[in-house]
């Protein structure tokens, strides 16, 4: 019965067909008005249907159904886009769709293979360069592959896109929609949510801060049902975490002691813990819950006592079994979505948005895009033990952060409380009542931190009070630290021990009495005074106090670093005696540091390279420096920074002269190598050679933007040079790997000196098509050599379609002139006779077993053509043809 109406469909559907594609029985032409894709669907129609009415025949069920749901496809878009109601960034997008069905179809039907520009259009042949058409059939099979892959997947049961976009990307975020806080605090708090280690004890995202009001809703109440975060910057590490817990802390903001309602003794704004809410997010960060509509309810753990530090609870909780809320506790939802910030508000529009709040990890993500410019420090603080003094109770100490310039002068908004808030000018710490030894493990982030900020403190004020009388004292106490080192690097990552001062409130609110002095305990015995010890000692109008006080600090940029040697490449121009030696330096810095840096990096080399452009001095060394780069990005540890390299060379890299001196320095080492043999340094110039000619692509193609293709015979002539220097050398590279590459690179070089717009990586114009003299020259120097490569490489190499497709090119721009002066050059030795009677067995051959697949029916006809036409035919060759 299922069957049969298939039959009735088949019916209905052919009627739909004659009447959408305008066929009659008497006409076949499509209206030559209508969009050039208006024919394509037209046609391909017609051809599906004939096949999709033997599919029924053959009683082939699976396939008639996949053509069934394809034809109706196509029938519905082609009516959209006659229609003429769709916007044109929608009437692109379906443009694409469509495109991308016809060619899925044609490749399940064994149909030929359609080649089309970047627009969607069909590639007209007689049009199109031998490359172009070459790099357009790759493009196109290699994009059917994948949906093939994909269909044959999700056959298996397999989630393979989410499995495919997480694998895609090396970068995810756990997206927090807030719905409810249902708890009895009372006054005024703050839901500081963020994502722990438990196995560490350690937060590993900045805090997500939501003000809730004494009232039971958000304070800013137009985020009522909007309070949406995202935490980004997740990477392939914490996926291998055994454990991550969702932390919710809320701190109560308002008087010392809840009960207290005397008015006297009434103080207001003060910070106090109140309790926690977490909940253990492993699963959803490692995909095995994804349910974004399901609310999750984390149970709310107050605080057992007045000096309870809110990480102990969280940390009893996460050991705990169960937590006696009584009802008390968050809904939020949560879902793990791919991808970086850009990435997901693009993918994801319906669950982050502009006014979505973004929680970055603390830290650098796994990839660093160009751009992507940070100028951060994590400042956490740690611990303090206050000797309580005269008095008979330990002190109530709030803390207090803010950042001041080198003239003392205090920065204003710098101060970043949490995603979701804006920044401040002055941090308080949580107040634990009565407790001598606190432990905060609060984190703010100072940021804005730009060049002029040479240096910065961060300051720590204690205050003591119990009443509002003692609300009104000056700060007892004070410590700082110094962002920059005195030899220009940052603080370093870490805890540490900060001095705390002691003198009389005017003068610690003058900074010229305290920055002259050592912040941290290490700088103290660094200048020969004792860091320990129960007296206190004196420096100057200050007095260095028994207290102690810890902080951590993480420094988050993309400008300022912690290597020394790193700074001096970056600040080169600040002293180029040590120039040469900065860059010998480079090539010692941990991998780690080079890749945050690597924009920077690459930006410095290329400067150092162009501004001594008239000097040959550094170009070796910034050519070693550059090949270091890329062998440190082609390391398995940082091989997920290709995309970032290659982002830097298409929108960042601007050096316009570069390619001169890097291909100078390649062909010199190239040279040398015939007589001296392969160095280490050429070996690894020959590993990163993809990148290295991506470079001289990228700078002689911005060099033509810029010069209207002033210096194109002078290029070429270094091209043909380069090409038959490599050539020589191949014979003396034994390394596998190294052949395939150096094969790679004599392939992009035909391709830039045969193709008049080449698409290495997208790029634009480069040169105008090769003049008939540069035909001449790139026949004399290059055809020989490229045809006996083709011969002597075998048909499953990955270079063989590119290589035939150069040789193509190059026979296809021939003239008859050219040919007439090949015979000329040709048979005055009997090498020459083998040579010509070898490249005609090897047209016999490729004529008879292509090296392109079945499908590529426009590749293989154009080869065809060339070699039929253009050179067996071809008059100058009659005398050859019967030679035994």
């Amino acid at each position: 019965m299922h069957w049969y109406h298939g039959i009735v469909g088949c019916v209905y559907l052919a009627l739909i067909l004659v009447a959408s594609c305008k066929v009659s029985i008497s006409v076949t032409n499509v209206i030559p008005n209508e969009l050039p894709l208006i024919q394509e669907v037209t046609t391909t129609l017609r051809e599906w249907s004939i096949i999709w009415r033997q599919l029924y025949v053959v009683n082939n069920r699976e396939m008639f159904c996949s053509v069934r749901h394809m034809i109706y496809d196509l029938i519905e878009w082609r009516s959209q886009i006659l229609s003429g109601t769709l916007p044109q960034d929608e009437l692109k997008e379906l443009k694409k769709k469509v495109t991308a069905k016809i060619d899925y179809g044609n490749r399940i039907l064994d149909l030929d293979l359609v080649v089309r520009d970047e627009d969607g259009n069909i590639l007209d042949p007689e049009q199109t360069s031998t490359i172009s058409l070459f790099r357009a059939h790759e493009i196109a099979s290699k994009q059917v592959e994948e949906r093939l892959q994909e269909e044959k997947s999700q056959k298996q049961n397999i989630d393979i896109n989410r499995q495919a976009k997480f694998a895609a990307t090396p970068s995810f975020a756990l997206f927090v929609n807030l719905k409810n806080v249902v708890c009895k605090i009372g006054e005024d708090a703050e839901v500081l949510m963020s994502l722990y280690d438990p196995l560490e004890s350690k937060f590993i995202s900045e805090n997500y801060l939501v003000r809730w009001s004494s009232c039971g809703l958000p304070k800013d109440i137009d985020r009522l049902h909007n309070l949406r975060a995202v935490f980004t910057d997740l990477g392939s590490k914490d996926l291998k975490r055994e454990k991550i817990s969702f932390v919710c802390q809320i701190v109560r903001v308002g008087r010392m002691e809840l009960r207290d309602n005397n008015t006297r003794k009434l103080t207001s704004g003060l910070r106090r813990p109140f309790g926690v809410a977490v909940m253990d997010v492993t699963d959803i960060i490692n995909g095995k819950v994804d349910d974004e509509d399901k609310q999750h309810f984390i149970p709310f753990q107050p605080v057992a006592g007045e000096n309870d530090f809110l990480q102990t609870v969280i940390n009893k909780v996460i050991a705990a079994k169960e937590v006696n809320h009584k009802g008390q506790g968050l809904w939020v939802t949560l879902k793990l979505l791919p991808g970086d910030i850009h990435q997901i508000r693009k993918e994801f529009p319906h669950l982050v948005d502009r006014s979505t709040a973004v929680a970055r990890k603390m830290g650098f993500p796994e990839i660093i895009m160009p751009g992507d410019v940070r100028n951060d420090i994590y400042v956490t603080l740690v611990q303090g033990d206050f000797d309580k003094g005269s008095k008979t109770t330990a002190k109530n100490v709030e803390v207090t952060v803010s950042v001041y310039d080198e003239d003392g002068k205090r920065l204003e908004s710098v101060i970043f409380p949490g995603a979701g808030d804006e920044a401040i000018s002055e941090y308080k710490s949580v107040i634990y009542y009565q407790v001598k030894q606190p432990r905060w493990f609060e984190t703010v982030k100072v940021y804005k931190l730009i060049k002029h900020l040479i240096m910065c403190w961060v300051f720590s004020s204690f205050f003591f009070f119990i009443t509002a009388k003692d609300k009104s004292e000056k700060i007892f106490a004070l410590a700082f630290v110094k962002l920059m080192r005195y030899d220009g690097t940052t603080l370093r990552d870490g805890e540490h021990d900060l001095i705390v001062y002691k003198a009389e409130a005017k003068k610690l609110e003058d900074a010229s009495t305290y920055l002259s002095l050592p912040s941290t305990k290490i700088e103290l015995e660094e200048k020969g005074h004792s860091a320990t010890g129960k007296s206190m000692q004196n420096l100057g109008s200050c007095t260095i106090s028994k207290d102690s006080f810890q902080i951590s600090t993480l420094v988050c940029s993309t400008k300022l670093t912690q290597n020394v040697d790193l700074l001096g490449l970056l600040k080169w121009r600040s002293n180029t005696n040590l120039l040469q030696q900065n860059l010998k330096q480079l090539m010692k810095v941990d991998g780690g540091e080079v890749v945050k840096f690597l924009q920077d990096t690459l930006d410095a080399l290329f400067n150092i390279m162009m501004e001594n452009s008239e000097s040959e001095t550094f170009d070796t060394l910034v050519f070693d420096a550059l090949v270091f780069i890329i062998g440190l990005i082609a390391d398995r540890k940082f091989q997920h920074f290709n995309p970032v390299l290659e982002t830097y060379i298409k929108k960042h890299f601007s050096a316009t002269l570069a390619y001169t001196k890097l291909t100078k320095v390649l062909k010199t080492y190239v040279d040398n190598a015939e007589k001296c043999g392969i160095t280490d340094q050429l070996f690894k110039a020959m590993k990163g050679l993809e990148y290295i000619f991506k470079f001289i692509v990228r700078s002689r193609i911005l060099f033509n933007q810029l010069y209207e293709n002033k210096g194109e015979a002078d290029f070429r002539e270094s091209l043909l040079q380069l090409f038959k220097s490599i050539n020589e050398m191949m014979s003396s590279i034994s390394d596998q790997t190294v052949i395939v590459k150096v094969c790679a690179l004599q392939v992009s070089i035909l391709t830039l000196l045969l193709h008049p717009k080449p698409q290495l990586g997208g790029w634009l114009k480069c040169m105008t098509g090769p003049t008939q003299r540069h035909v001449q020259i790139i026949m004399e120097k290059l055809l020989r050599t490229v045809n006996r490569t083709v011969i002597s490489m075998g048909r499953d190499s990955e270079l063989i379609g590119s290589f035939v497709a150069c040789m193509t090119a190059i026979l296809r721009q021939m003239e008859d002139y050219h040919y007439a002066h090949l015979i000329k050059t040709f048979g005055k030795m009997r090498s020459d006779v083998d040579f010509l009677m070898e490249t005609f067995i090897m047209f016999k051959n490729l004529i008879g077993k292509n090296v392109y697949p079945f499908d590529w029916v426009i590749m293989n006809m154009m080869q065809n053509n060339v070699y039929l036409y253009k050179i067996l035919n071809h008059s100058s060759f009659s005398r050859y043809k019967n030679t035994p």
